[in-house]
């Protein structure tokens, strides 16, 4: 079996992570490809399954030794990438792989994979519902907050290059909408 790839990609609080567990949930043939990331750890995240969380240096370390599929510095304080390591230990256990990645992320990986992968923008209506559901969370403080909001803004602009636009204005809607795209995907 060859690997598909499946990108999902958004501006923060969107609901792609909630779009990706569910994808998750309902096809045992997916795996999550777990990013790395500099940025603090949450509370509620767990090191090697929502992220693996390293140091700065243990980022640059792998930037020099070309260890990422791609990387960036989404916030001030924050790095993420994608490692090679971690496709490979997927794809030699015969997962098709998920990635909930920002834009730019998202962008580079469909670089990489070609036709082997599907990228899907997750859309919100309006950027005030967009706000009003980072502003929701919790988990971020105002500063933060601004940040995410001033990023969106640059990647709301990118959803012209991806394969599907996928509106997230109703959860359970787009739920079954993004599963019926994976899985026609995985007939081809």
């Amino acid at each position: 079996m060859n690997s598909k790839y499946f990108i999902i990609s958004a501006p923060s609080g969107s609901g792609k992570s909630s779009l990706a567990n569910f994808l998750l949930d309902k096809e045992k043939s997916l795996a999550f490809s777990i990013s790395s990331t500099t940025r603090k750890k949450r509370e509620s995240e767990v090191h090697g399954k929502d992220y693996y969380f390293i140091t700065k240096d243990e980022f640059k370390n792998h930037i020099d030794s070309n260890n990422f599929i791609e990387w960036e510095q989404v916030y001030k304080d924050d790095y993420k990438g994608t490692l090679k390591s971690e496709i490979k230990r997927l794809v030699d256990v015969g997962k098709h792989i998920i990635f909930d990645v920002d834009v730019v992320g998202g962008i580079n990986l469909k670089k990489y994979f070609g036709d082997d992968a599907l990228s899907i923008y997750v859309d919100v209506p309006s950027f005030d519902i967009l706000e009003k559901r980072l502003k929701s969370r919790g988990s971020e403080v105002v500063k933060e907050i601004d940040e995410r909001i001033e990023k969106a803004k640059f990647e709301i602009t990118q959803k012209e290059y991806f394969d599907v636009v996928l509106m997230n204005d109703e959860f359970d809607k787009a739920s079954l909408k993004i599963y019926e795209i994976i899985k026609n995907f995985l007939r081809e």
